[in-house]
């Protein structure tokens, strides 16, 4: 997860829906008011309700374990490999909280309701993802997990993860936010042959990409095109992001119905 942009207008799609919203909070019953945060609606049904979004994230870890094999019959049984892998949104499933927000008209993205649903929320599992994380800690390979939590609730976030009964759980795998996530990274180098990081946003994987605008970020993927779906492996998330306030490039030909 990283901390993104609000966006800055509504969709259609949101429009349409907003009469199914509950009016409290920020909301108001004027028509000539309407609850901004309705225009995260298409996104998180498309993350957390979508066939679709399902199948991609099973795929991704499907892949995972493939490139993980390799990774094993290349280096041999003796290597002290290990992988990083993000937990929001791409171990665990926080759309609850998000859409909990978004009904109540409370723009999410800008966290002050987040610590509460890391001491007391419970997120549910990413498909595929315990599957991969059991095969990797199976074969003997280290795990870390690299999230931007906050650091004050690590006890709960430790709690959440033995709750879902995820591998290597500890205080020393668990690493939260403090320093940025690219330390936080290089200190697994220092005692392992990193061979595969997963995340949801770019920064999971390169300190570079969180330095970077949009524009950036899309130049570095070309950059690094011959990693993805290699050593880095990206899941998908509709629910928010550095895009979120980017511009749509619209045809400009006159709107015709027929």
């Amino acid at each position: 997860m990283q901390t993104p942009r609000r966006p800055l207008g509504l969709s259609i799609a949101a429009l349409a829906g907003l009469a199914s919203l509950p009016l409290s909070g920020n909301a108001v019953a004027d028509d000539s008011m309407i609850c901004r945060q309705a225009a995260y609606a298409m996104g998180l049904r498309y993350q957390q309700q979508s066939a679709e979004v399902a199948a991609l994230q099973r795929q991704g870890f499907a892949l995972a374990r493939y490139r993980l094999e390799d990774r094993l019959a290349a280096h041999g049984e003796d290597a002290d490999l290990a992988i990083i892998t993000d937990l929001d949104e791409t171990v665990l499933d926080n759309s609850a909280l998000l859409a909990r927000d978004m009904a109540e008209c409370h723009d999410y993205t800008t966290w002050d309701t987040w610590k509460h649903w890391e001491r007391e929320g419970e997120p549910g599992l990413i498909p595929g993802a315990k599957a991969f994380l059991d095969f990797a800690d199976e074969h003997g390979v280290a795990i870390y997990y690299v999230s931007d939590r906050y650091q004050e609730n690590e006890a709960d976030t430790i709690a959440t993860l033995e709750a879902l009964n995820l591998p290597q759980v500890s205080e020393d795998s668990v690493k939260l936010l403090g320093p940025p996530k690219a330390e936080r990274r290089a200190t697994v180098l220092e005692d392992h042959t990193l061979v595969m990081q997963l995340g949801d946003s770019l920064h999971d994987f390169a300190g570079e990409f969180a330095d970077a605008d949009l524009a950036g970020q899309h130049e570095l993927v070309e950059e690094h095109a011959e990693r993805f779906g290699q050593d880095w492996i990206v899941f998908p998330n509709a629910g928010y992001g550095d895009w979120s306030e980017a511009e749509l490039e619209a045809w400009e030909a006159t709107l015709e119905v027929e």
